[in-house]
């Protein structure tokens, strides 16, 4: 007896969705999570490359005097404390000791 109702109720009863059918746009969600993911991924991997490219960037421009002495002079010359004249001179003078 107890079979013979479960069965006329499953019978009777169209699914688990509304009208027994999934909606059509389904797939849509699982592709939305992967991209998102990725998306995520892809951020963190970028921000960390960005970081570790400007600390080697850093680091070798720390390491390099004659860098460093350029853009001191380049600086000085922006400020306007030593001409034009005066900053291509130096500037030969850099290069001709490097």
């Amino acid at each position: 007896m107890v079979t013979t109702l479960v069965t006329q109720a499953a019978a009777m009863h169209p699914g688990g969705w509304n009208d027994g059918d999934a909606p059509a746009f389904w797939p849509v969600f699982p592709v939305m999570f992967g991209l998102f993911w990725l998306a995520v991924i892809g951020t963190a991997f970028y921000f960390i490359r960005r970081r570790m490219h400007d600390g080697a960037a850093a680091a070798r421009a720390a390491a390099d005097p004659m860098t460093n002495a350029r853009s001191v002079l380049a600086e000085r010359f922006a400020r306007g404390e030593i001409d034009e004249d005066e900053y291509h001179t130096r500037m030969s003078a850099l290069r001709n000791s490097a």
